[in-house]
């Protein structure tokens, strides 16, 4: 697939821009439609640019033509974006720009690639990605655009498969999932390969709830009311970063609160049809604004959404329904302040949450871990008590504070466990008689 950010035709425009009209494709079964699978690499995301910066562009096509589940024939090549690819598209794709040096420019692909597709369905992986490059392309070469049907296979998979079955429909995961033959390595050909293999995969499972042609398949997809269509505006703004993501209402009052990998892509799904939870829409609808936190990583931002659902309990969120599911691990009350694990916080010197005991222990490591991850806790504590025995290590055998000797290791019963009951029966009357003086 190309690459990721900057702009991209959306999902609304996709379906709006080529028109939904019928056409004889619609009326032939899925096994006898043509389907033309493409892929782009591209040098960024945008396909618009200004005086001080051009617009992105396609430095690799790569296509297959399938029908019935047989390969029809194959397209790729190289192409020259007439400017240097950055480090970062080089590292991600391979393709450096003396690869290209000598490749065709766009202007010569372009009307090869449309007499290849023909009247074929062109498939895409994140259509509105790949569709808008080759439409803004073909508007700057002044090629006539062909008005293809189109079928993304992220939004079908989406529509498909359950969150549980897959938490991401990237092109890698779905590969992994279906454990294709070929698979996606970020070059423009081995991902229309993975692509036609998890076309095939999802149209299969849709042959099994009576979806048999191409008219079937678009109507099985979401719709996108006009309204949504409307809204999307509100994610414009948002940077491809990780982060937290807050719907507000005509009052400001926050409806929702999600996490994001990727900020403004996830937000705009919202306003393509894929989410068809019902509750969703409602609040899509009454949503007039966008808040967002940027975050340097998924966990900051799974930790602050947890956060800010027990501060906000926004009512389309499930999970601030039931408020009490999750751990935090917190300073006590007390002159001698403990570490305590709790439900519900009372205070602001507390680490978490997390959403269950065992991932406490398992993203700390143990109590230790605990304590060296929460050293603020420290700073925020006026005092501790302070620990007067040492503790073994973890797997260790023997008494606390006695190491090893000769490599034999301290028996825990006998004469060893006599003599430590010994010592703590006489603290114990050391400190009796002195509260008796």
């Amino acid at each position: 697939m190309g690459a990721t950010g900057g702009t991209q035709l959306s999902f609304a425009d996709l379906a709006h821009a080529q028109g939904a009209a019928w056409t004889p494709a619609d009326e032939m079964s899925l096994r006898e439609t043509t389907f033309v699978v493409v892929d782009l690499e591209t040098t960024g995301g945008r396909t618009t640019g200004n005086d001080a910066t051009p617009p992105d562009a396609i430095t690799e096509i790569g296509a297959v033509k399938v029908c019935g589940g047989a390969v029809l024939g194959e397209f790729a090549t190289l192409v020259n974006p007439q400017h240097s690819i950055p480090p970062q598209i080089v590292r991600l794709t391979g393709i450096t720009t003396a690869m290209v040096g000598n490749a065709p420019t766009i202007d010569a692909v372009l009307p090869m690639f449309f007499e290849f597709a023909g009247d074929s369905v062109l498939v895409a992986h994140n259509a509105g990605f790949d569709i808008g490059f080759l439409r803004a392309a073909a508007r700057r070469c002044d090629i006539t655009w062909p008005q293809p049907q189109v079928l993304c296979t992220m939004r079908l998979a989406r529509r498909v498969l359950s969150r549980d079955e897959a938490p991401s429909v990237r092109l890698a995961a779905l590969a992994r999932l279906f454990a294709v033959a070929s698979n996606p390595t970020h070059r423009a050909l081995d991902d229309a390969r993975a692509t036609v293999d998890v076309l095939h995969a999802l149209i299969e499972r849709v042959g099994n709830q009576g979806v048999h042609t191409y008219a079937e398949l678009r109507s099985y997809l979401p719709n996108v009311t006009q309204a949504q269509r409307c809204k999307r505006v509100l994610a414009e703004t948002l940077p491809h970063r990780p982060g937290v993501y807050l719907f507000r209402g005509p009052s400001g009052e926050v409806l929702y609160v999600g996490t994001a990998a990727d900020l403004r892509r996830r937000v705009s799904q919202y306003f393509n049809g894929t989410d068809r939870r019902k509750r969703m829409t409602e609040m899509v609808m009454l949503a007039s604004s966008i808040d967002h936190v940027e975050c340097a990583h998924p966990l900051e931002a799974g930790v602050r959404e947890l956060r800010m659902l027990s501060t906000h309990a926004p009512p389309y969120n499930r999970r601030s329904k039931f408020p009490y599911r999750w751990w935090w691990v917190a300073l006590t009350d007390e002159a001698f302040p403990r570490l305590s694990v709790i439900r519900a916080p009372r205070h602001d010197r507390v680490v978490g949450p997390f959403r269950s005991d065992t991932e406490r222990t398992r993203r700390d490591g143990s109590a230790a871990g605990t304590l060296h991850g929460t050293a603020n806790l420290h700073h925020s504590a006026d005092t501790f008590r302070p620990a007067r025995t040492r503790l073994p290590r973890a797997g260790s055998v023997g008494l606390p504070g006695r190491p090893r000797r000769h490599g034999r290791a301290i028996r825990r019963g006998g004469t060893a466990r006599g003599g430590l009951d010994r010592r703590i029966g006489q603290r114990r009357a050391g400190r009796g008689r002195s509260t008796g003086h």
